[in-house]
């Protein structure tokens, strides 16, 4: 992965010119970032076989006329690799969130005994794998537009400097040259991504 002292290197500007291009490029770089990590991110809320706490991570509970994220009332344990159980810090709590869970799309149904609540996960069918991979296959799809869509508002700000006299085209060609390295670099990291979770998916 590209550091910005990559960059600085790479982009090898002088003076204005430089830090016209340098500071785009570490503009576009850290949006790229937050793609990814937004891609990563949704990943985990697609339930492999495996219990994991990101699968209750975006539910959210009505509370007192406010939706509370279930981590914020609640601590989220995996006692077993296919049981989830939620302890809420408040008991009152509890039936709030079982209906939370009920509501979703989570597809378990909750299991109540007046402390904890249990969500039991049933080993995925083949055909539920299947279209999970698809779902996933989507998630990594939009994010690769997105750092598509971070390089091309990149290209058309050095393009506008170029064209008012900022920089050269030399600096241009320079710092387009490194925008394709940046945009290379975080579509990898999208696609590898997909592939550990396709293959999560998939796992029987």
């Amino acid at each position: 992965m590209l550091g910005a002292g990559a960059i600085s290197t790479l982009v090898d500007g002088e003076g204005y010119a430089g830090q016209v291009t340098e500071e785009t490029l570490l503009d576009a770089m850290d949006k790229m970032d937050k793609a990814v990590e937004h891609v990563q991110s949704q990943f985990s809320t697609v339930r492999t076989g495996r219990a994991a706490p990101a699968l209750v991570e975006r539910i959210h509970v009505d509370y007192y006329g406010s939706a509370v994220p279930i981590q914020q009332l609640a601590t989220v344990q995996v006692p077993e690799a296919r049981m989830l159980m939620i302890r809420p810090h408040d008991r009152s709590t509890l039936g709030l969130i079982e209906r939370a869970i009920r509501d979703s799309d989570l597809g378990v149904s909750p299991n109540n005994d007046g402390v904890v609540i249990r969500l039991n996960f049933p080993p995925l069918t083949e055909e539920r794998r299947r279209d999970y991979v698809k779902v996933v296959k989507n998630m990594a799809e939009d994010g690769r537009i997105a750092v598509r869509n971070i390089r091309r508002d990149a290209r058309k700000h050095m393009e506008a400097a170029e064209k008012d006299g900022e920089i050269s085209q030399d600096d241009l060609e320079r710092a387009e040259k490194e925008l394709e390295k940046i945009t290379h670099d975080h579509v990898e990291r999208i696609d590898k991504a997909f592939a550990r979770k396709e293959e999560e998916l998939l796992e029987v």
